[in-house]
């Protein structure tokens, strides 16, 4: 007589899900390092960023803030952006901000081919060394979202540091004021915080919200002992062929 084992379809359906799960976490969570490593803290100091500029209506608010506060931040630069606005890109350089690398047209790298991949950094960063003399010292990816292919992609075109966050100010809609300041009031030391100058649909954003936020904001945490650095990131890129 034959004999039929009774093997469970969630034997395979559980595990294949469970592998998916950790893939999914891996690409999309700010702090995994499933794929390969990340900045994901400021350690002593706390870290300002700012993705999606530059943008003519907001960045140069944020930079006569931050120059008010002699506090220096981070500035995750769009290509097709950075290259309507040189003055701009010159002035968060003279300032000596740190400028990074958010692709050139802010696409979902997570489908993207490595070589695609790296045509959308090295586009982003020949604008910014057109603008500012300067090559873009670190990565953000846009969304945040990151493969295995994407790391490759990076060590490729010569990036060894991806800075992702620890305290999102979710800024990207128009909303009152207070509602970014009630998220921000948890930053602390060895936080890097995500916040927008920009939007990646639009050039000429509206940011008011975050900006107001900042203003209320930049003065107590310095009150409070409070440090800003814009080096999360090297200072060194070595392009690779």
């Amino acid at each position: 007589m034959l004999q039929y084992s009774a093997v469970s379809p969630w034997s395979a359906i559980i595990p294949a899900l469970a592998a998916g799960g950790t893939a999914a976490w891996g690409t999309f969570h700010p702090r995994s390092q499933l794929f390969g490593q990340i900045i994901k803290n400021a350690g002593t100091h706390c870290a300002l960023t700012f993705d999606d500029g530059p943008n003519p209506r907001v960045t140069p608010r944020i930079l006569k803030l931050l120059e008010k506060h002699r506090v220096p931040a981070t500035f995750f630069v769009l290509g097709k952006y950075a290259a309507a606005e040189p003055g701009l890109m010159s002035e968060m350089a003279a300032a000596n901000h740190t400028i990074g690398n958010h692709t050139y047209s802010h696409s979902s790298l997570v489908f993207f081919s490595r070589q695609r991949i790296i045509d959308e950094l090295n586009r982003c960063d020949d604008v910014v060394f057109r603008a500012t003399g300067r090559h873009t010292q670190c990565v953000r990816p846009p969304f945040g979202f990151r493969g295995p292919q994407f790391f490759s992609a990076t060590r490729t075109a010569g990036f060894y540091r991806i800075v992702m966050w620890t305290v999102n100010g979710r800024d990207w809609r128009p909303q009152p004021e207070r509602h970014m300041r009630e998220r921000l009031q948890k930053v602390s030391k060895g936080d890097i915080v995500l916040l927008h100058d920009g939007d990646h649909h639009t050039s000429n954003a509206e940011r008011s919200h975050m900006v107001q936020a900042l203003e209320y904001w930049l003065p107590r945490w310095q009150d409070a002992g409070l440090e800003f650095t814009a080096q999360v990131a090297d200072t060194q890129r070595v392009k690779m062929v």
